[in-house]
């Protein structure tokens, strides 16, 4: 919690999912490599990534980011931050997404 103007402020926790395409990828294999170069660029933003759906298909993913912030506004710049990073993939392109605040 963080204290401004004498009152506690609970922390933003927010949720953001992506439905990537990688239409290059002929295996399971060059799928995983391309998700390894994405979680070791998102790995710098101190944030925590997961592959959280559709590992059986070899041309698309489902990769999902959680972090916490102070506030809402330092929440929208760290999301906007990804956004960006999940945008500019190597071999993949986003075909959907979703953010939600849970704090």
């Amino acid at each position: 919690m963080e204290r401004r103007g004498g009152e506690w402020r609970e922390p933003v926790v927010t949720l953001c999912s992506w439905e990537l395409a990688i239409p290059g990828a002929r295996s399971l294999k060059e799928k995983r490599s391309v998700l390894r170069s994405l979680r070791a660029r998102l790995g710098r933003m101190n944030v925590s990534f997961a592959e959280s759906g559709l590992q059986e298909l070899r041309d698309r993913a489902r990769i999902s980011v959680v972090f916490l912030a102070a506030h809402a506004a330092h929440a929208d710049s760290v999301r906007e931050a990804v956004d960006r990073v999940v945008a500019g993939a190597r071999d993949a392109y986003v075909v959907s997404d979703c953010t939600r605040r849970l704090g």
